[in-house]
């Protein structure tokens, strides 16, 4: 009986101790609910502007509070940042942007597939130094089955040459395009008479183009009607003081 009592008041003193700290415990867990991730990230990262440019001081001024903020519209005012110093060629530690140079050409290809390097090369004899637009146009009217594979092949080229070459797309023409064959030739058995049998070739192939800034549409034209108008020859446009020559009253056969 002594023991079971002296347990009991073990237990009496151990559930006082879990009651006495069952309030931190409680205050520890509303802590932990209200915790905001968002706001954190907003309180870490929030940006730091320096007032020695003027688009940054402009911004300093307008302070909003950062539980008013979210992550959409930090994003945005780093964003309208990043344009006023683009726009200034300068960042916000004071240091000159360098801009982006400007490439001469743009390397692109297809992947491999299971097509003749014969049957490619005449798509791309098809599109060889014609304007880019005028490309795609003529693969999104083609019968062949490749086309529409090389049509976007020149689609991505042109975005990729026009954003990460700063290349102007309404200049670019195709200057090269060739055709190399794939890599590894499938080879297959076919059987023939007589208990003989020969080797399939299972062809793969790849397009390749080569994009440089020429001439537009509108400046081809122009040229092109230049030049018929100069081989142009009147009399009312043009008279030659020369004299006549083999005057005659009539035909001489």
């Amino acid at each position: 009986m002594q023991a079971l009592g002296r347990g009991l008041r073990h237990g009496n003193h151990i559930s006082h101790r879990l009651a006495a700290s069952l309030p931190r415990v409680q205050v520890e867990c509303r802590r932990t609910a209200y915790f905001n991730p968002l706001q954190w990230v907003q309180e870490k990262f929030q940006p730091q502007f320096r007032p020695q440019n003027i688009a940054l001081r402009k911004a300093a001024e307008v302070q909003v509070k950062p539980e008013q903020q979210n992550v959409f519209e930090i994003a945005r005012l780093n964003q309208e940042q990043e344009v006023e110093l683009a726009e200034e060629d300068m960042t916000p530690e004071g240091l000159v942007v360098p801009k982006k140079k400007k490439a001469s050409e743009h390397k692109y290809s297809t992947a491999n597939f299971k097509i003749s390097h014969r049957k490619l090369n005449m798509l791309g004899r098809q599109i060889s130094g014609r304007p880019i637009d005028h490309a795609i146009m003529q693969m999104q009217f083609s019968e062949k089955r490749a086309s529409s594979r090389i049509k976007s092949m020149l689609v991505t080229a042109k975005l990729h040459a026009g954003n990460y070459k700063n290349m102007e797309m309404s200049k670019l023409v195709v200057a090269e395009a060739w055709v190399t064959k794939g890599p590894k030739q499938l080879k297959r058995m076919e059987p023939r008479g007589r208990g003989k049998f020969g080797i399939r070739i299972h062809p793969d192939s790849r397009l390749h183009v080569k994009l440089k800034e020429g001439k537009t549409f509108e400046q081809l034209q122009a040229e092109m009607r230049a030049r018929r108008l100069k081989r142009i020859v009147s009399a009312s446009l043009v008279r030659e003081d020369v004299p006549l020559r083999n005057p005659s009253a009539s035909w001489q056969w």
